[in-house]
C-alpha cells in the first residue's frame, strides 16, 4: 500500500516541479495526488471510520491554512484596486542605477513582509516598468525584486506561504521568527546588492511618460493604511485572544470590507462595481488555493501512513547532521516548490521532538523562504516575474542565480553563527 502510495505522490511530484514544459498547471496533479493518495489508503483499510476522521483531522488544518491565505489576498487585491500601493511606489525617484537598485530592493524586502512575496513582486515590477525602459537592465531589477520579495517574506509569519504554514502549525511564534531571521534574510539581499553595485554603473534610461494614467479612485491612502494595519494586527491578535490566524485576518477583513463598502458609497455603479470586495475576491489566485489543498491532504496520507516518519529517520541515518538537511531542503526548493517539501517536514519532525521555536522550524522557514531564488523557477514570486518580463531560464541562472545562491549560503551561515552566540 505504502509504495503505491510513494509512487503515486511521486508522479505528482514530477508534473508539479515540470509544470512548464508540461503545459500542465500544477493544481490539477495536486489535487489527483491528493484523491489517489488517500483512495489507496481507504481501500487498503479494513477501518473506513478511521481513515474518514484522519481525513477530516487534516482537512481540518488545511481548511486553516486556506482561509487565512484567501483572507489575506482578498485584503490584498481591495488595497491594489484602490491603487493604494501607488502612495508608496510613487515616492521612488532615484534616478541613479545602483540607488534605484537598494531602494527598490528594500522597499520589496520590508513590503513583502507585510504583504506576500507574490504580490510584492507584482506590484514592485508593475513600478519599475514605469522606472527603467530598458528592458535589458530592467531584468537585473527584476531578479533583485525576486530575491528581495524571498527574503522579505522568510522573516515574517504573513509573508511566505511556507512561513504562514510554520506559523499555523505552532511550529514558530511570530515574535520569534522576526527576530532570528530577520538579520540573516536581510544578508541574503545585501551580498548580492554589494555585488551589483559594482558592475552597475551611471543612470538609468527613464520609461516613456505616458499620455493619459489611469484615474486614482478615492480612499486609496485609507484603504491602504487600514489594509497593512490589518494584516500587521493578525499576530498581536493570536497573542491576545489564542484564537488561530485566520480568526485575525476574517477580522481584519471583515473591517476592510466595511470601510470599503463606505469609501465607494458615492461611486458610480461601474467604478462601485470594479472596487467591490466580491470583485476582489474573483481576482484572488483560486488555482493556488486548491493547489495547497491538493498537496497538502496528498502529504498528510503519507504522514498518517508512517511514510514520513521512516523518511525522517533516513535522513537522519544517511545525512545525520541536522543543519546539512535544511540546508538541502532549501536548495531543493529552487527546482521543487517549497509548500510540499515544508509541509513535508511538518509531518516528519513532530512538535514532541522539536517543540515551538526550535532551530529546526527557524533555519528552515529562512532556508525554504530564500532557496526557492537560486533558480526563476523556485519561487511563485520567480514565476511571475518570469512571466511579466519574459526573463529567460538560463539568463537568469547565469546572471541573478550565483548571486541568489552567495546570499543564500551567507545568510545560512548569519543564522548559525547568531544561533551560536545566542544559546
Amino acid at each position: 500500500m505504502t509504495t503505491l502510495m510513494i509512487l503515486i505522490f511521486i508522479i505528482g511530484y514530477v508534473a508539479i516541479a515540470f509544470e512548464h514544459p508540461l503545459n500542465l498547471n500544477k493544481t490539477a496533479p495536486a489535487m489527483l495526488a491528493a484523491v489517489f493518495c488517500w483512495t489507496v489508503y481507504a481501500v487498503n483499510s479494513s477501518d473506513y471510520h478511521e481513515v474518514t476522521h484522519h481525513l477530516r483531522e487534516h482537512l481540518g488544518e488545511v481548511a486553516e491554512i486556506l482561509f487565512f491565505l484567501i483572507g489575506a489576498m482578498t485584503i490584498v487585491e481591495l488595497i491594489d484596486a484602490h491603487h493604494g500601493f501607488r502612495f508608496i511606489t510613487d515616492r521612488i525617484k532615484a534616478q541613479n542605477k545602483v540607488g534605484l537598485l537598494w531602494i527598490l530592493s528594500l522597499v520589496t524586502f520590508f513590503l513583502s513582509a507585510i504583504l506576500d512575496n507574490l504580490t510584492t513582486a507584482i506590484v514592485m515590477i508593475s513600478l519599475l516598468r514605469k522606472l527603467v525602459h530598458n528592458e535589458n537592465e530592467r531584468k537585473f531589477f527584476a531578479g533583485m525584486v525576486i530575491i528581495a520579495a524571498n527574503a522579505g517574506g522568510a522573516w515574517s509569519p504573513i509573508g511566505d506561504v511556507t512561513t504562514t504554514m510554520l506559523w499555523i502549525e505552532d511550529r514558530i511564534t511570530a515574535s520569534a521568527i522576526i527576530t532570528s531571521t530577520f538579520i540573516p534574510s536581510l544578508i541574503c539581499i545585501i551580498v548580492p546588492l554589494i555585488f551589483l553595485s559594482f558592475s552597475m554603473k551611471g543612470d538609468i534610461e527613464k520609461a516613456k511618460i505616458t499620455a493619459h494614467e489611469e484615474e486614482i479612485p478615492k480612499g486609496g491612502m485609507i484603504m491602504l493604511l487600514v489594509g497593512v494595519g490589518a494584516l500587521i494586527f493578525v499576530p498581536v491578535f493570536k497573542t491576545i485572544t489564542h484564537l488561530p490566524p485566520y480568526m485575525g485576518i476574517l477580522l481584519g477583513l471583515g473591517v476592510l470590507w466595511t470601510v470599503s463598502e463606505i469609501i465607494d458609497s458615492k461611486a458610480d455603479e461601474l467604478l462601485k462595481k470594479k472596487l467591490s470586495p466580491v470583485a476582489a475576491l474573483a481576482r484572488i489566485d483560486t488555482a493556488s488555493i486548491l493547489f495547497f489543498l491538493g498537496i497538502l491532504l496528498a502529504i498528510g496520507s503519507l504522514q498518517v501512513t508512517g511514510v514520513l516518519t521512516e523518511l525522517a529517520k533516513w535522513l537522519d541515518t544517511n545525512i545525520g547532521h541536522q543543519d546539512l538537511i535544511v540546508l538541502a531542503i532549501g536548495v531543493a526548493s529552487a527546482v521543487i516548490d517549497n509548500v510540499p517539501l515544508v509541509a513535508a517536514s511538518i509531518g516528519m519532525y513532530d512538535l514532541a521532538s522539536y517543540p515551538t521555536d526550535h532551530k529546526l522550524w527557524e533555519f528552515m522557514a529562512y532556508c525554504a523562504g530564500t532557496g526557492g531564488s537560486i533558480l526563476i523557477i523556485g519561487s511563485a514570486a520567480g514565476v511571475a516575474v518570469m512571466g511579466m518580463e519574459r526573463i529567460e531560464f538560463g539568463w537568469y541562472m547565469k546572471k541573478i542565480g550565483l548571486l541568489a545562491a552567495l546570499g543564500y549560503f551567507a545568510g545560512a551561515g548569519a543564522y548559525l553563527l547568531q544561533y551560536m552566540l545566542t544559546h
